[in-house]
Order: structure tokens, then C-alpha cells, then sequence
């Protein structure tokens, strides 16, 4: 017997639970939208959501919003042509999230360890004895202690 080839699991999702495809659209549209729109053109404008095989767009001020206006027919076009799926387009002014690359931009900066730092992280790993288990603790808690994440209100205590 010959084994089917291999599907996406897009497709299998979309078989089994149909109800998701708007939500799938949505997805591939987000990240592909810089490509179809353009740079500049996806720092004032993200889309927000498929209804209906209608897409809604965010925009961030009243001239872009405007521009986007008036820009409607050529960008309905682009999206189609990837979308097919998508039928019109529906623009609102609101706020943007950011950008999910720009979560990420701002690399933590190492902090210097001190003798106290040291001496903590000795003093919790003499108890342990395999010697690979403790070198993985202490590079573990080093590492811990040198890019300490920032406290935020948002994240639940003891949160990871």
C-alpha cells in the first residue's frame, strides 16, 4: 500500500475544523502583509481581522488612513492576488500593536557578577554530586544571574 504524501498542517486543520480558516487567513495575511503593502506602508497600517471574507486593516493616524483610502482598489488587488479568499477591503483608525520583532529587538545586557554572586551560586550547587549535573547548575544559575529579566506587573509571580 502506498502512504499519502505529506499535507500542510494548515490543511489538516482546515479539514477538521473549518471554522478557523478566516482566522487562518488572518495569520498568513499578518505575515506576509510587508511584502504586499510595503515597509513603509505596514509601520502605519496592520490588519486586524477577517469577517466574512472581508479584511480589516488598523491604521494608526488620518492621513495614512486617508492615503489607504484612496489607495483601496491597488491594495485590494495585491491582496487578492495572494488571498483569494479576501473580497474587500475595510479600513478604521486605532492604535497598532507592536511589532513583534520590536519585542524582541532590545537584547538584554549581561550583568557583572559579584563574589556574593559567586559564593551564592557555589553554595547551591555543593549539594549536588554528579559533577556533570553540577557544572550544568552552576552555568544554569550563572547564566540566570547575568541577564536577570525584568520585573513587569503583567506576569503573574512565579510566572517562567
Amino acid at each position: 500500500m502506498k502512504k499519502p504524501a505529506p499535507r500542510a498542517v494548515g490543511d489538516l486543520l482546515l479539514s477538521a475544523l473549518p471554522q478557523i480558516s478566516e482566522r487562518l487567513t488572518h495569520f498568513r495575511i499578518r505575515q506576509s502583509w510587508a511584502a504586499i503593502v510595503g515597509r513603509d506602508m505596514a509601520r502605519r497600517a496592520r490588519p486586524d481581522g477577517v469577517t466574512a471574507g472581508i479584511l480589516r486593516i488598523v491604521v494608526d493616524n488620518s492621513p495614512w488612513l486617508h492615503e489607504l483610502t484612496l489607495r483601496e482598489a491597488e491594495l485590494a488587488t495585491r491582496v487578492r492576488a495572494r488571498f483569494p479568499e479576501i473580497q474587500g477591503l475595510r479600513f478604521a483608525l486605532g492604535a497598532l500593536e507592536a511589532e513583534p520583532a520590536a519585542a524582541h529587538a532590545a537584547a538584554p545586557r549581561p550583568v557583572l557578577l559579584t563574589a556574593a554572586d559567586h559564593a551564592d551560586i557555589d553554595a547551591a550547587t555543593a549539594a549536588i554530586t554528579d559533577e556533570s549535573v553540577a557544572d550544568a547548575a552552576r552555568r544554569l544559575l550563572t547564566t540566570a544571574r547575568r541577564f536577570p529579566r525584568p520585573k513587569t506587573a503583567d506576569r503573574p509571580r512565579g510566572a517562567v
